[in-house]
């Protein structure tokens, strides 16, 4: 928390978050364009950022791209929101949500750190039992086998096939899945026209990365969702939906209660 607050009390890494904010992906050259940096100078406030947990970054091909990540700015909030004031889970929850936001990037990328073990958050990211308190009560389900289906549940309804497979599965480190697309049974829910939802279902299928690495007494978590495409409803979806879902299950691993954001 302290590197947190020392690199935020400079007013230039404080712009590159704000860039960063209003356009995620930002190369070392874009960055230094938009806001009249040199290279060096991008590159050493970035590092610094980075340090301290609220910048990540992405390669796409040769090119590093970097991304707000306000999960460090949220447990600086929640350390003194949540002790005296529960209803402010909401406003902090919006606060999230107007930092993360990724529209104008082609993929999202999350990375927190959990008190817990590597085997313990491979178990929360698999298991039944855990998946269905942090994703309300739905969430996937699979054996997670390589080319396995991943069915999906919402809000505790049977689970649907909706095409969706495992890709990687190296269990306690690294997990990754294909996205469902948009379907009839979200129609109701989010009001769409037989148009709109045909519309919707053009879009390109994606997919959910998840990185677990050891960090001293604590794990790192990675959660990269990509392979969109350009100007994607479900990208814009996913950036206010994972979130809130991953601030859940840090809560359920440290606390083993849900944050009950309402």
């Amino acid at each position: 928390m302290d590197e947190v607050f020392r690199a935020l009390a400079d007013p230039s890494r404080r712009a590159l978050l704000d860039a960063l904010r209003d356009r995620g992906g930002q190369s070392l050259r874009e960055l230094g364009e938009g806001l009249d940096m040199t290279r060096q100078a991008v590159a050493k406030h970035l590092g610094v950022l980075e340090a301290a947990g609220l910048v990540v970054t992405s390669w796409h091909g040769r090119e590093k791209h970097h991304h707000l990540n306000a999960a460090p700015i949220n447990d600086v909030a929640d350390r003194w929101i949540r002790r005296y004031d529960r209803a402010r889970a909401q406003t902090l929850a919006d606060l999230k949500q107007a930092l993360e936001e990724n529209d104008m990037s082609d993929d999202f990328v999350y990375v927190t750190y959990i008190r817990t073990t590597p085997e313990k958050l491979w178990q929360a990211l698999t298991e039944p039992a855990f998946i269905t308190r942090y994703f309300e009560g739905g969430g996937p389900s699979s054996d997670w086998q390589v080319g396995s289906r991943v069915l999906w549940s919402m809000q505790g309804e049977p689970h649907h096939d909706w095409d969706q497979h495992v890709l990687e599965a190296d269990p306690p480190r690294r997990l990754s899945y294909t996205w469902h697309n948009y379907q009839p049974e979200m129609q109701e829910m989010f009001g769409w026209s037989d148009e709109r939802l045909a519309e919707l279902q053009q879009e390109k299928r994606s997919k959910v990365t998840f990185d677990i690495e050891p960090a001293g007494q604590a794990v790192k978590l990675t959660v990269t969702h990509d392979d969109f495409a350009p100007d994607s409803e479900m990208l814009r979806g996913v950036s206010q939906g994972w979130p809130g879902i991953l601030s859940n299950l840090k809560s359920v691993l440290e606390t083993g209660e849900v944050v009950g954001i309402e």
